[in-house]
């Protein structure tokens, strides 16, 4: 089976900035409520969040194509998101990644049918570009939902292939459509190849990936969605279509869920017991190697879409993926919009968003509230 990296799920806490990734900076916001800080980042205008309802929620309707290697995280980001009011789950695009494309195709329709949503799933890629996975160990156990006998979707994937689906889906609905990506750029990429133009009209892609300023997982300064296929990731940040990117250093500290917190989800009701459930194996991995808390990064990202409240600061940056072998392979430089780099020619295209700081102590109980 093919099955996202081990070190995916060990997050940035306790780990000290890596010197290449302390090397990068980045400026900016999406929004025109914003007010620029070079020092700083951006501060976006939002209420305060509450920790016992779904405030800030979107007040307009939002589109989503969701992109997802389903595995258990993956799932607990769809549920969040169809749990969501003024939320059009427009299709979920599957890919290799947590799980084989048949697995992923399973989970992700499993998911829908738990938070009691209809919305259309594609099978896209069974692989990378370059046609080279990266195997590693599953943490989330053979099904990529804990092996805990939740998988038995009544539905199936509709004809037709993710990657038709996301350009003509973008096609038919100019500048409406947001692309969240939660696993490796395969998908997007391949849409972009094969309709650039077209591509250029989507309002947004979210991705869940890059080490953001902090260190990688799949080695000291890559994260694995990037790792998985580098030429894909370098695609996404080429096409100058405007991208908002949730790393890694966002799914630490405060963002990890704790035991008591998992045992809250389990009494809350089925949804919650299922995404309970599906952590049981990373729970225990992260127990073997002497953590108490785990972390859930798609499920962050997906909140950083959703709430803009949620999202405390962001930069503006333009963004370089690193695609030749070696042991820098799949790193991604950011550089700040507004700084001068003395070693390069600085005529840069800042398209990427990053946030770089986010209500991480309130993303559990807005988590538990979204999904009563």
């Amino acid at each position: 089976m093919k099955i996202k990296a081990l070190f995916r799920y060990i997050c940035c806490a306790g780990l000290a900035l890596s010197t290449a990734a302390m090397m990068c900076s980045c400026g900016g916001s999406p929004s025109s409520s914003q007010a620029a800080d070079d020092s700083k980042g951006t501060e976006p205008a939002a209420t305060e969040l509450s920790a016992q309802s779904t405030v800030d929620t979107p007040t307009m309707p939002r589109k989503l194509i969701i992109d997802t290697d389903t595995g258990a995280d993956d799932a607990s980001a769809l549920i969040l998101a169809a749990k969501t009011p003024k939320v059009e789950i427009v299709g979920v695009t599957v890919l290799v990644g947590n799980v084989d494309l048949e697995q992923s195709t399973k989970n992700a329709i499993m998911a829908l049918e738990t938070a009691g949503v209809e919305a259309p799933v594609y099978k896209g890629s069974s692989d990378t570009l370059d046609g080279e996975y990266k195997f590693a160990f599953s943490v989330f156990g053979e099904d990529g939902m804990g092996d805990a006998g939740l998988i038995h979707p009544k539905g199936q994937a509709q004809e037709g292939d993710a990657v038709d689906f996301i350009i003509n889906t973008v096609k038919e609905n100019p500048g409406e459509i947001e692309i969240v990506a939660l696993g490796p750029a395969t998908n997007i990429a391949k849409a972009i190849q094969k309709d650039p133009e077209a591509m250029k009209q989507a309002k947004m892609i979210w991705s869940m990936g890059t080490a953001g300023l902090g260190p990688g997982n799949a080695s000291p300064v890559a994260e694995y969605n990037v790792y998985a296929d580098a030429d894909a990731y370098k695609i996404m940040l080429d096409s100058e279509i405007p991208l908002t990117i949730i790393g890694l250093d966002m799914c630490s500290e405060d963002a990890m869920w704790t035991d008591k917190q998992f045992e809250e989800l389990e009494a809350l009701n089925d949804t919650g017991r299922f995404v309970a459930e599906s952590f049981g194996k990373i729970r225990e991995f992260y127990k073997s190697n002497g953590s108490e808390d785990v972390s859930n990064c798609d499920a962050l990202a997906m909140m950083c879409v959703l709430y803009p409240g949620f999202v405390k600061s962001t930069i503006s940056c333009h963004g370089s993926c690193i695609t030749q072998k070696g042991e820098t392979h799949a790193e991604v430089l950011f550089y700040k919009e507004g700084f001068t780099y003395d070693g390069v020619d600085n005529d840069f295209v800042y398209n990427v968003t990053l946030v770089t700081d986010a209500a991480k102590n309130k993303y559990f109980e807005i988590y538990k509230a979204a999904i009563q």
